[in-house]
Parts: C-alpha cells; sequence; structure tokens
C-alpha cells in the first residue's frame, strides 16, 4: 500500500478530525491553496484510500472473536462482512481466527448469538464479548499528524466519543433515508441529500444535522493505518482489575496509537485496537505504557487482514 505524502496526511486527519469539513476551511487553516486541497482530497475519496461513511449506533453491542474449521478463515471473514450488523471484521493470529464486532438491539441479541452466526462458514466455535462502554471508537483515531493548534481549529463536536452505548431514537421514514444516505457517503451535500430524500435543501440540513448531534448516525474516516506508515496492527486483550478499568481505559484511549478501546464483559475486561510502526513499537507499547503498570494481563493478537472497517467492506488484496 502507497503512504501518504505529506499534504496526503494532513487532509486525511482533517477529514478524522471533521469528516464534512468544506475544501475551503481546510485549505485555509492548512495554509494551502483550496484548488490544490480540493484536488488532492477529491483524489483520495475517489481512489477509495479514505471514505467518509456512517454509522447508524445501536444499544447492544458485542466482540466476537471465532476458530475456524483449516482453510475457511477467508471465507467466514468474507461472510461476516457481508453481514449489515458487522462493523469490523479482522482476520488475526492468536486463539482466535476472526474477530468482529456487531451492533444490533437487545432483543436480536440472542437469534444472533445463538442461530446466525454459528451458522457463518467455518466456524468452529466462538467466544462472544459483550460491549459495556466505548473509551474509543473508530471515529476518534487521530494519528499525531497535525500541529495542536490546527486540530483545534478543525476539530467537530461530531466526531466526540461519548462512550455511552445510546438507544436509537424513533426516526421518521425521510429520517432513516437520510441516515441511509450519510452512511453511504458522509459528505454528501445537502443538495443532494434532499433530492436524494424529496426534501428542500435547508430541511435536508435541519434534520442531518439533528441526526449528526443527537448520535443518530456517527460519520467517521476509513483509512488504512499502512498509508501512514503503520504497518503492525493488533488486538491486545486486557484483564484488569474492577477498580483499575476506567483509568486503564482512559489512558488507553489518550494515546495516539490506539484506534479503538472499549470495556467488555467476559474474561477479559478491556479490547484495544493498535496501530504502530513496527514490532519493536509494540513491545514498548505494550511493556513501557502507564496504562500496563495496572493491568493483570495482555494477550497480543496481530491483525492480518481488515475485511471490513467502519461498516465499510474492504477492497480485497489484488
Amino acid at each position: 500500500m502507497a503512504v501518504f505524502d505529506a499534504l496526503e496526511r494532513q487532509i486525511v486527519a482533517a477529514l478524522q478530525l471533521d469528516p464534512r469539513c468544506p475544501w475551503r476551511k481546510m485549505a485555509a487553516v492548512l495554509g494551502e491553496a483550496e484548488r490544490t486541497v480540493a484536488r488532492r482530497g477529491s483524489q483520495l475519496l475517489e481512489s477509495g484510500a479514505v471514505a467518509v461513511v456512517g454509522i447508524r449506533p445501536r444499544p447492544a453491542v458485542v466482540l466476537v472473536e471465532m476458530r475456524c474449521m483449516p482453510g475457511t478463515v477467508r471465507a467466514a471473514a468474507n461472510a461476516l462482512s457481508q453481514r449489515a450488523d458487522t462493523t469490523f471484521v479482522y482476520t488475526t493470529t492468536g486463539t482466535g481466527d476472526c474477530v468482529a464486532e456487531v451492533l444490533t438491539e437487545p432483543a436480536r441479541m440472542g437469534d444472533v448469538l445463538s442461530d446466525e452466526l454459528p451458522s457463518t462458514i467455518g466456524l468452529r466455535d466462538s467466544t462472544s464479548y459483550p460491549v459495556l462502554r466505548y473509551f474509543r471508537t473508530i471515529r476518534g483515531w487521530r494519528p499525531e499528524v497535525l500541529p495542536a493548534d490546527k486540530a483545534e481549529a478543525l476539530r467537530s463536536n461530531l466526531t466526540q466519543d461519548s462512550g455511552i452505548l445510546v438507544r436509537q431514537q424513533h426516526m421518521s421514514r425521510q429520517d432513516n433515508e437520510l441516515i441511509d444516505a450519510l452512511c453511504a457517503d458522509g459528505r454528501m451535500s445537502f443538495e443532494a441529500l434532499g433530492r436524494r430524500v424529496g426534501v428542500s435543501e435547508a430541511t435536508a440540513r435541519r434534520r442531518s444535522e439533528w441526526l449528526l448531534t443527537n448520535n443518530q448516525v456517527h460519520l467517521r474516516a476509513i483509512v488504512e493505518p499502512a498509508a501512514f506508515g503503520l504497518d503492525v496492527e493488533a488486538l491486545l486483550w486486557i484483564r484488569a482489575s474492577p477498580q483499575h478499568v476506567e483509568r486503564v481505559g482512559k489512558s488507553l484511549a489518550e494515546l495516539p496509537t490506539v484506534r479503538y478501546a472499549a470495556a467488555i464483559a467476559g474474561n477479559y475486561q478491556i479490547m484495544a485496537d493498535v496501530t504502530v510502526e513496527d514490532m519493536s513499537s509494540l513491545y514498548r507499547l505494550i511493556t513501557d505504557s502507564a496504562w500496563a503498570q495496572e493491568a493483570t494481563g495482555v494477550d497480543v493478537s496481530i491483525l492480518l487482514d481488515a475485511r471490513k472497517r467502519g461498516g465499510r467492506v474492504m477492497r480485497t488484496p489484488s
């Protein structure tokens, strides 16, 4: 995978801070020509190197670690990635072959875990870990690219993680159609949203902003960490005493290397997705970080392939 150049890194970092940031504002903050930023940003989006998409949050979230029959891991991962309720699907080293996050409704959890997932092709057995709260989701991941002042000028409250699993409110048909449109293309203009749903541009703007502000849809910029030169991605399965879970989770969420961290129920208390430059950096993260001093144990799974990120099925490597 090609690594972003300096301007591309800044543009992607800006999109992570505000997925709907206008090119004009981005150019002014970055100190670049608007035409250049718009052209380079559009190229990144059109090529698929970065995608701005939305996710419908759900009040019931579970991480599923699957073990597969020999030779079926990729088929299982592909099947999981086609499910509308999975946000990410990774194949990994370690005791599990495949890890997925599933978003659903509480009333559907039994059907998903007892009937649907067990029928996944190649599945031998699995372990489920309900998510209790988030310390960081993918939309909160920020590689250290921009100076603090520029990052603050670009930051949007629409990409701040509350950590709470919010029950979705009853939506009208038009609101649901707006959410579907934003999930497909988080940068779709209000004019285009209005045409798609059959409302005025002003109504599309007002309702979209309400949906985003009230956490009925979450926007995020999806990008492969390797494009930032972060070639090693790993899942950390962390054990911690109950009184230390909150402190460990918040410490993890402050690190730019952490893409995702959640408190979970089960044999582990926290799962974190981290990205670093190399194995030596991963070793230092596990052994020298402040959070590690309060963890009672850490199991590490190296990510082999991301079949789905942020609800978006990734391209199959050529």
